[in-house]
């Protein structure tokens, strides 16, 4: 499943009491901090706790991202998943379970606040709330928002490089991915962002029901 891969990958009382116009002046800036981001390229390192804090599990991978909506995201450890989004259609291939999923890329924003990465669109943002808590961003879906994350955090280290990002899913596990090797705004191979369905794999096409 994807949430248990790409989401599983906290908001403080303050939080609670921000004003609406604080939370969208931490929106206007997260987006346009954003925007400054054409492509982001890196190696992450992942990992898994549950609500009491305990291992539950550890992988890596690698990361690349443009806007807008494209998405290469690969883990290698400890099982190889893969997601592309070409901007139109993404695919999410589970090496393990031999499965190909099939989805709208705009779809995408309905299951992780991970993709406001990849996308300035007002209609996509607005079904998230953004407050700030010194040089780090918190995302969470507002309450007509059927997300399969609780909460996503952003950490910008002092270069204001994108180097963390903690989700939180509605399980209350906590996804850390740490970021390495970070690459702004190089060019990019276009095939990153293709993908080409392997042979004998079982194939769940979600676009025939839009």
């Amino acid at each position: 499943m994807i949430k248990k891969t790409l989401l599983s990958s906290l908001v403080g009382l303050s939080s609670l009491f921000l004003s609406q116009a604080a939370f969208a002046d931490a929106a206007i800036e997260l987006k346009a901090k954003l925007s400054e981001m054409t492509t982001f390229k890196a190696s992450f390192d992942q990992k898994v706790t549950d609500e009491q804090g305990e291992v539950l599990q550890t992988g890596s991978g690698n990361l690349a991202l443009a806007q807008p909506l494209k998405i290469h995201w690969q883990q290698q450890e400890p099982d190889s998943t893969m997601l592309v989004s070409d901007g139109h259609r993404a695919y999410y291939y589970d090496e393990f379970a031999e499965q190909v999923t099939i989805m709208a890329s705009l779809n995408l924003i309905e299951t992780t606040p991970f993709v406001l990465l990849t996308t300035n669109a007002k209609t996509q943002w607005e079904k998230y709330q953004v407050s700030k808590t010194k040089d780090n961003y918190k995302i969470i879906p507002k309450s007509t928002t059927d997300s399969q994350v609780e909460s996503l955090e952003l950490q910008f280290n002092t270069d204001k490089q994108l180097s963390k990002i903690l989700v939180v899913d509605l399980s209350g596990q906590l996804t850390e991915f740490k970021f390495s090797d970070i690459k702004l705004n190089g060019t990019l191979n276009s095939d990153l962002f293709n993908f080409t369905i392997p042979a004998h794999v079982v194939i769940d096409d979600q676009t025939q029901s839009e």
